[in-house]
């Protein structure tokens, strides 16, 4: 099993939970509101003024647990969707070691 983490901005939130909703190999997938901290460009089309002036701009962590060989396919519909999800976002795979319920 892999987590696979992605770290957007907040203003796709909706649009994301549609297309990851329509993927068959998400069985579920967990939204956290973070703060994203750095650099800000100005050149960076999706920071709105609010952003510039606080100086942090509003971000969701998306946790999406999936099997090894789905990982690549949900890596590449997320890619081709036409979500705003295109140079607003980061992500990472990790291994799971354990799962389970408690």
């Amino acid at each position: 099993m892999k987590n696979l983490t992605l770290i957007v901005h907040a203003d796709i939130q909706r649009s994301l939970a549609d297309v990851l909703h329509s993927l068959e190999q998400v069985t579920g997938f967990t939204f956290t509101q973070v703060e994203g901290h750095g650099p800000q460009a100005e050149y960076d089309s999706a920071l709105s003024a609010r952003d510039l002036v606080i100086g942090y701009t509003p971000h969701v962590r998306v946790d999406i647990l999936l099997k090894d060989e789905d990982v690549e396919a949900v890596l590449q519909a997320l890619r081709d969707a036409d979500c705003g999800l295109a140079g607003r976002g980061i992500f990472q795979v990790t291994a799971v070691e354990l799962q389970g319920a408690l």
